[in-house]
């Protein structure tokens, strides 16, 4: 199959393969007579473990790990285990980044009248720096 039916098929836009391919997460297509590139089956089950790694937040250099794990038969599972342990690890350390902003978000908002005066305490904050964050000062 041609890369459109391909990306059709592994739910990845075909800008993306050609990227997994470019950075060798997928191994060249195949090309016909034409030059087209031509998928297989294995490349699009490849395709989707990639697609279904990604929906799951891992980055690239992850999802190489993973697929090398994958295709290596005598594997230890606690070398996958490992890998998703530490990715949830930093999933929950992004989780408490964006509770922070909010939270500094929700204080400056709290904090601005919301009215027809010009001061903003959230425009002050983002000139002046996290300093200036109401719940910085002392």
């Amino acid at each position: 199959m041609n890369i459109g039916e391909a990306a059709k098929a592994s739910n990845v836009s075909a800008k993306m393969i050609r990227y997994y391919e470019q950075i060798g997460l997928i191994p060249p297509a195949a090309r016909n007579d034409a030059g087209y590139r031509h998928y297989t089956q294995a490349d699009l089950h490849r395709l989707r473990f990639i697609r279904r790694a990604r929906d799951l937040g891992f980055a690239v250099n992850e999802i190489r790990d993973l697929l090398n794990l994958w295709h290596d038969t005598s594997r230890r599972s606690a070398d996958v285990k490992r890998l998703a342990e530490q990715h949830i690890a930093e999933l929950h350390r992004r989780m408490e980044t964006l509770r922070q902003m909010a939270d500094t978000l929700k204080t400056l908002v709290d904090c601005c009248a919301g009215d027809e005066r010009p001061e903003c305490p959230i425009l002050q904050n983002l000139e002046q720096g996290s300093e200036n964050t109401p719940e910085h000062r002392s």
